[in-house]
């Protein structure tokens, strides 16, 4: 990237965190009530806290703590190690099921949005150990580490979930792409495009 491009992002990364952080504030309050809701039922469902929080690698390869609902029994990874969830996994719970098909298990992530951790849009978080292995066996994966990392992203919103490498090459190409047509005008588009996969015909 020239520098010129640099400067000429520099005032849309500006807006683009009071953005965030106003956006994230306001969806906070109008959702406290079903954050509440939630939080209930997640602490009826199974034994276990109401939040799940793990390290994730952020901008710049630094690393902050994740917020979402616990969608998993407790210690989910105490037998196998850090695995990637897969379909009709047994480790999650009737609630989980619901808050993962939903998405709304992520919706705690605005309290990550506020602190300055992530952006509403750009490339998820993946875990240190796997940061770790994907930069040495995927090439430019460390690129994706130039911005905040997202609640949702241009990867999210066109391909599924990460079940083996091959997926994460092909979501990096997406992140890359974002990350080079990154404006307001993008940033509104996979928002839309979210809440479509979300409540409209393309969701999953």
């Amino acid at each position: 990237m020239t520098l010129a491009s640099l400067i000429l992002r520099k005032p849309f990364g500006l807006v683009k965190e009071i953005v965030d952080r106003l956006l994230a504030i306001c969806g906070l309050l109008v959702l406290l009530p079903v954050f509440a809701v939630v939080a209930i039922a997640v602490k009826c469902s199974s034994r276990g806290p109401v939040f799940f929080r793990q390290a994730r690698v952020g901008k710049n390869g630094v690393v902050f703590e994740i917020i979402k609902f616990r969608t998993m029994v407790d210690d989910a990874e105490s037998a196998t190690g850090p695995i990637w969830a897969r379909a009709n996994d047994p480790r999650i719970t009737s609630v989980g099921r619901f808050l993962r098909r939903s998405h709304f298990d992520e919706v705690p992530q605005l309290l990550n949005v506020i602190r300055g951790e992530m952006s509403l849009v750009g490339p998820r978080p993946e875990r240190p150990m796997f940061v770790e292995r994907f930069r040495k066996e995927i090439p430019n994966y460390e690129e994706r580490l130039r911005v905040k990392p997202g609640i949702t992203g241009l990867a999210q919103v066109c391909h599924k979930y990460d079940e083996t490498v091959k997926d994460v090459r092909r979501k990096l190409a997406y992140d890359l792409l974002y990350i080079q047509k990154m404006c307001l005008m993008v940033d509104m588009a996979i928002v839309f495009l979210t809440f479509r996969c979300l409540t409209g015909r393309g969701a999953r």
